[in-house]
């Protein structure tokens, strides 16, 4: 394992925790959340990866967005869902991170944690729980949610190619627009073996689900590559029409999403849905299908094999 550092630092006037090593450093709050604020590589030169808001800003729905990556409960509820997270964290030091857990939401009586671990120099895995510690069960699945700054290229892969004259006969993935979604905006680039997302082309607030898909997304934003990796769970049960994966922009931000099964979550129930993180640097902008085929997809094939 390559050597890791902890040490404390702040986020807007509260305690937080920085992790890093020779290549990247994450900071994560402990006076609220569970969140990570803070995403760089140490030898790019995007600065953060992950978008922050500005202090000042207003809450939305009783919810200050912050940034950075959160978790929620799906399906989307403007009440349960917009809980704020603005309290306290219990903080529990691991031997290659930290685990934060936050106190049980009064109104939904589900308990969010995130534990963060530094499993190699440019990779990080996060495990996020939902435990029920109320009374009855509730049906709802882990959402984690990854805001990245402007300016960037989206890449979400779709599943391998099938051949009909050899008997590929029934579909294989769906996707699902929203009701805003507009297709034929420019920000979506339809390719042979991916959906590119052009951020700075959205006009206006769009978001994409995939009901399959082969695990992984990326973000190119100035030399430094993100790739954030859920491997979806044959034959489970998924929210919003049955999306693992679903994308969100609008021009000003581009949100990486993955989700957990749907499920109901019985009273002391823990549910856990794993992420891996990779930061890549001097790969190409992945904006063609050669440079998908010949740069990305390898790079990102090469980091797979190294996740446990």
């Amino acid at each position: 394992m390559p050597p890791m550092k902890r040490s404390k630092t702040e986020y807007r006037g509260g305690e937080a925790i920085q992790l890093a090593t020779r290549a990247i450093e994450l900071v994560l709050p402990t006076a609220v959340g569970p969140r990570v604020t803070s995403l760089r590589s140490r030898t790019g030169r995007a600065g953060n990866l992950l978008l922050e808001f500005p202090a000042d800003e207003s809450r939305y729905h009783g919810y200050y967005l912050r940034g950075g990556h959160r978790l929620w409960h799906s399906p989307e509820d403007i009440v349960r869902t917009y809980q704020p997270d603005d309290e306290p964290l219990a903080v529990k030091l691991l031997p290659r991170g930290v685990a934060l857990t936050q106190p049980t939401e009064s109104r939904t009586g589900l308990q969010k944690g995130i534990r963060v671990e530094l499993l190699g120099e440019r990779t990080v895995k996060l495990t996020h729980t939902l435990t029920n510690r109320g009374l009855w069960p509730v049906e709802c699945a882990a959402w984690a949610l990854t805001m990245l700054q402007p300016g960037g290229y989206g890449v979400l892969p779709l599943p391998p190619k099938g051949d009909h004259a050899r008997g590929d006969l029934l579909p294989t993935y769906a996707l699902v627009p929203w009701t805003f979604t507009d297709l034929s905006l420019p920000v979506w680039q339809a390719r042979r073996d991916f959906i590119g997302i052009d951020v700075a082309r959205a006009p206006s607030a769009q978001k994409l689900g995939l009901t399959h898909y082969p695990g992984w997304s990326a973000y190119w934003r100035a030399g430094t590559t993100f790739v954030k990796y859920a491997a979806p769970i044959a034959g489970a049960r998924y929210p919003d029409l049955g999306c693992c994966f679903e994308v969100f922009t609008n021009g000003a931000v581009i949100e990486l999403e993955t989700l957990g099964p749907l499920a109901p979550l019985a009273p002391g129930q823990t549910s856990r849905h794993v992420e891996y993180w990779g930061v890549l640097d001097g790969l190409p902008k992945p904006d063609t299908d050669a440079r998908f085929a010949q740069s990305l997809a390898p790079a990102v094939r090469a980091w797979q094999a190294q996740l446990p």
